[in-house]
């Protein structure tokens, strides 16, 4: 799956993900996320296991396994641009805000914003074809919990 994920990214003009690739390649950015501030901690993972299990209806279990396989997935994918290109062909517009606010919910999970996660929340926002704005509130909604 990692290949053909991998091969789907690196594409020229990526095709719109079927939904268990969109899973896995939006676990890898929420890995890829937690992981901006060189630090991976078990608060960013348990945060990581629930949105998973929250967006997919996953078990625990499921959602862990899910991350795992993004944690691999992640150090072999290509530049954020393309990886975050391919979501925005899967996703419609509509729903991008909450990826973000998903997004900013990992980052803020250690209870700490560096700027090496700014910036990449920045530039993912923006390349999902969003605002600084729409950035802003999806992550006071991820700091309120909503």
């Amino acid at each position: 799956m990692f290949d053909t994920l991998l091969r789907r990214l690196l594409a020229p003009g990526p095709a719109p993900l079927p939904a268990p690739e969109a899973h896995l390649a939006l676990a890898a950015l929420l890995v890829r996320v937690a992981r901006a501030d060189g630090h991976y901690r078990a608060e960013e993972t348990r945060r990581i296991d629930a949105t998973l299990a929250g967006l997919y209806a996953l078990s625990p279990f499921a959602a862990a396994a899910l991350r795992a396989e993004a944690e691999v997935l992640e150090t072999e994918a290509p530049d954020t641009v393309r990886f975050t290109r391919a979501l925005k062909e899967a996703v419609p517009l509509d729903d991008r805000a909450a990826l973000v606010q998903a997004l900013w919910s990992v980052a803020l999970a250690d209870g700490a914003r560096s700027d090496g996660e700014d910036q990449m929340l920045r530039l993912v926002a923006n390349l999902l074809g969003l605002t600084d704005r729409d950035s802003a509130l999806a992550r006071q909604r991820a700091d309120r919990g909503a």
